[in-house]
């Protein structure tokens, strides 16, 4: 089934600005959310799903561009995508959700947890912002045939918000403390009495920290992190394959106040290779020989991931004969041993014969009879047994 065209799902133009997109997001969000829908929770989980992968995608301007460009294809191409199981990064509805809003320009009190409240009837408490978990990481890893076969140590360069190294994370200056946010008294969130009801709203002052920084850290303008590209150092473990998931836990982005970092996922993609077809963890190659070894039998050169080896090709060999070379393969990921390398034999016809070998064909071809060739004298067999005669 054809996917949809991710502007159609949204409702926005292909031309869209993000805060068109955004806001478009925003309001299919909080219709089609599941706590809105009782009646009809699983078209509504559906279309909830539909509608943050539209989002997640053209929120993004790599992703965005990759896709004007090429649509759906591309994206399962880069590894990104339902159509490649959404391997390009983990998705999770919910959190796309909880991210857009909790990041409003109105303030979290309107578009944070009292959304819970206000749109889906629930009783919560504003989070405070102090501690948030890092955001995780993705990014596609390109890697030569051998290289998945046998593994490869690899050092990429990762763009990432990490900790301030002056301030520790907390965003205040270097001999300076935090105070305690006089409207909240610390709690990160205030009280509001309606009639008979009480309503947590997230402090404006503070915005849900609980605290105020009056001394900034310089470094880092009191976020706590900075933006920084650092070296990973990755080992590639052998037997991967196209698609293949690496999970490096602590490297994605640092943590907000103090919060653990995010994970860094590496989606695999392995380049074809010229001669060698993988299938499993077996591996598939084509070797031509003449018509005189398939004839008469002897031995031939074989490529192999390891390099050449020779194999031996018995008299009468026909074309597309398969042969096994046993534990030629790729190695099994993380257990032992490894696959097998099918070789399948193509008799190549020869071109451009002189006279003398055209002579010498014929000749063979005349003391031969057909019997040296059973395949013929058996499809004749056949036609006399279909249509009759001699």
């Amino acid at each position: 089934m054809a996917k949809k065209d991710y502007y159609e799902i949204l409702g926005v133009s292909r031309d869209a600005s993000p805060e068109e997109i955004k806001k478009a997001y925003r309001q299919l969000a909080i219709k089609y959310h599941p706590d809105r829908n009782p009646d009809n929770p699983k078209e509504a989980e559906r279309k909830f799903k539909e509608i943050s992968e539209a989002y997640k995608i053209l929120s993004d301007p790599e992703k965005r561009k990759i896709y004007d460009q090429y649509g759906h294809a591309g994206l399962e191409a880069e590894g990104v995508g339902a159509g490649a199981g959404f391997s390009g990064f983990d998705f999770d509805p919910f959190k796309v959700f909880e991210e857009v809003f909790g990041r409003s320009s109105f303030g979290e009190g309107f578009f944070g947890e009292d959304i819970f409240e206000d749109f889906f009837g629930r009783r919560t408490r504003p989070r405070s912002k102090e501690a948030r978990p890092g955001k995780d990481l993705h990014y596609v890893v390109k890697i030569s045939f051998e290289e998945a076969a046998f593994g490869v140590k690899k050092e990429l360069q990762i763009p990432r918000y990490e900790k301030c190294e002056i301030c520790g994370g907390s965003g205040v200056a270097p001999g300076s403390q935090s105070e305690i946010c006089p409207t909240c008294k610390g709690k990160g969130y205030i009280e509001v009495t309606q009639g008979f009801f009480s309503i947590s709203r997230t402090c404006t002052r503070c915005q849900g920290r609980g605290t105020i920084i009056r001394n900034p850290c310089k470094n880092c303008r009191g976020t706590g992190r900075v933006y920084r590209t650092r070296r990973v150092k990755v080992n590639i473990p052998a037997g991967v394959d196209n698609g293949s998931r690496l999970r490096l836990r602590g490297e994605g982005e640092a943590g907000v106040g103090g919060g653990p970092p995010g994970d860094l996922y590496l989606t695999i993609k392995v380049n074809s290779h010229p001669i060698f077809k993988r299938e499993g963890n077996n591996i598939i190659c084509e070797v031509p020989i003449t018509f005189s070894q398939a004839a008469l039998g002897g031995e031939v050169v074989v490529p192999t991931l390891e390099g050449k080896v020779k194999m031996k090709i018995p008299p009468g060999t026909q074309t597309n004969k398969i042969f096994r070379l046993r534990g030629k393969g790729i190695p099994h990921l993380h257990s032992y041993g490894r696959g097998d390398q099918w070789v399948r034999v193509i008799v190549e016809t020869p071109v451009n014969l002189t006279r003398e070998q055209k002579e010498l064909l014929k000749k063979f071809d005349e003391l031969n009879h057909g019997n040296g060739q059973p395949r013929i004298k058996e499809f004749w067999n056949k036609v006399k047994q279909i249509f009759g005669g001699t």
